[in-house]
């Protein structure tokens, strides 16, 4: 089993696939990357069982098909010290060495058997959509940030996902945040489908999604989802039960509304932050008429801050707190040149949505709940 490769050609596709194996692998063999030679394609595998991706090349020279797996950091942090220069990989598979040939340099390590590395889950009466590329990884990258790291609600920890005849629906939340991204160029033609996508594939795919319309075929069944474009694959399994009804938590009845530029209150809220509790992190919001004043402070420390802004507010005056680290989470993950704030009550849901400038396929609702004031 031999074949030649550019070595900045591999070492890009091993850094696309890199953060699918974890430091605590239970099977040491997990700690390779699966070489599979076939049809003059070169395709390499990573997994750590719950989640695997692969990538498939051709090589400039093959001559036998094969398979066999290669330590995964001993590979990259090797590639990573060549330039650009042609790889010739040996390879026997009787004794699982590998053997590099640079022309100068010559480098020797220990594989496995291919058979040995785990196999993918076969996908069987599964549900197929396709999605543009460019709206899958605007969908993740706006909701990725709201998932939950609680143990005792796994559904929390992933995103979402629901296909209807109307739009399809990426939703995550914590508890204390939630995002809800809303895209009508993608519908079912059949009945309503839905699943949870755990964040790790979702992180991949978030890296090597490319920002264009390459369309990204999506499979899945109640266990497990593929996702597949160009020549990528990340088969992962889905997160099992019920997603909370996150249409209910969305209050609707908001009558005050603030609008203001996202950048200036953005940049505002990360000044007045640091002078906030730095375990609440907590920024009072006083509104009153075209003036919104932003304060913070850290009795322990006597640590405060306050800063005004010019808005746009319609509705009685109110006072409110919010967590500033969630509040600049939704905004950094914005692009409008103006944001909106629909309040009710101190102790009711803040709605955070972008101010178009022009009519969008796209609709995205964020969702931060309060901090309880001090008199």
């Amino acid at each position: 089993m031999n074949f030649i490769i550019s070595s900045a050609t591999l070492l890009k596709k091993l850094q696309s696939i890199s953060g699918v194996p974890t430091t605590s692998n239970v099977v040491p063999i997990l700690d390779n990357f699966l070489f599979e030679i076939q049809n003059n394609k070169l395709k390499i595998t990573a997994s750590d069982i719950e989640t695997s991706m692969s990538v498939t090349v051709e090589p400039e020279k093959i001559d036998v098909d094969g398979s066999i797996t290669i330590p995964a950091r001993m590979l990259l942090e090797t590639l990573k010290t060549f330039p650009d220069i042609p790889l010739h990989f040996s390879i026997n598979e009787e004794n699982q060495t590998i053997e590099i040939n640079t022309g100068e340099g010559n480098f020797k390590l220990s594989g496995h058997k291919g058979e040995e590395f785990p196999k993918l889950p076969l996908l069987e009466n599964t549900s197929s959509i396709e999605i543009p590329s460019k709206i899958l990884a605007t969908a993740i990258s706006k909701t990725l940030f709201a998932t939950g790291v609680d143990e005792l609600r796994p559904v929390m920890s992933g995103v979402f996902c629901q296909l209807t005849d109307e739009n399809i629906t990426f939703v995550a939340t914590d508890a204390h945040k939630l995002v809800r991204y809303r895209c009508t160029d993608v519908k079912s033609k059949g009945e309503t489908q839905s699943m949870i996508i755990p964040k790790k594939p979702l992180v991949q795919l978030k890296n090597i999604l490319p920002q264009n319309d390459t369309a990204v075929k999506i499979d899945f069944n109640q266990k497990n989802a593929s996702f597949s474009f160009d020549n990528v694959n990340v088969v992962c399994r889905v997160i099992e039960g019920k997603y909370p009804n996150f249409d209910a938590v969305i209050p609707l009845q908001n009558n005050k509304n603030l609008i203001i530029d996202r950048l200036q209150l953005l940049n505002s809220l990360e000044r007045v932050s640091i002078f906030a509790n730095q375990s609440t992190h907590q920024v009072r919001f006083k509104i009153s008429g075209r003036e919104l004043i932003l304060s913070a402070e850290d009795l322990d420390l006597s640590n405060e801050a306050k800063e005004r802004l010019i808005c746009n507010f319609e509705g009685e005056d109110i006072e409110i707190g919010f967590n500033s680290k969630f509040i600049i989470e939704m905004l950094s993950n914005l692009e409008t040149e103006q944001i909106k704030i629909e309040m009710s009550a101190p102790n009711r849901a803040g709605i955070i949505l972008p101010v178009p400038t022009e009519p969008s396929n796209e609709d995205i609702l964020m969702l931060v709940m309060p901090i309880m004031l001090n008199a």
